[in-house]
């Protein structure tokens, strides 16, 4: 019995540290200031993470908000003008893309 509750708490442990990782292809633009209020936070300037790398999603991340405050990385797989660099960067959600429709999957600040 002791085995099999220990068993069940280890297992319990693991689980809280396990991700799920999911990658997709999307198309990514920019838009441009009030960056607030914002949909998940209002008009809380502490959302935004430090460096200011914060995006907003289409309704296929939305989620019905379920997303707000989730990290994404991004890396740039082809664009005009060769735009991509060999790297990723992090990125935090904070909003609904403000466009209907939104004119890309995200929309980097």
């Amino acid at each position: 019995m002791t085995v099999l509750l220990l068993a069940i708490l280890v297992t319990a442990m693991i689980s809280k540290e396990a991700y799920l990782v999911y990658g997709d292809i999307g198309t990514a633009s920019y838009y441009n200031p009030p960056y607030i209020p914002t949909k998940c936070d209002g008009n809380r300037e502490e959302q935004f993470p430090p460096g200011n790398l914060f995006v907003v999603v289409s309704e296929g991340l939305w989620d019905n908000g379920a997303a707000c405050g989730r990290r994404y990385r991004l890396r740039c797989l082809s664009g005009p003008k060769r735009p991509c660099k060999q790297r990723t960067i992090d990125v935090k959600m904070v909003d609904f893309c403000p466009f209907t429709p939104c004119p890309s999957t995200i929309m980097l600040s």
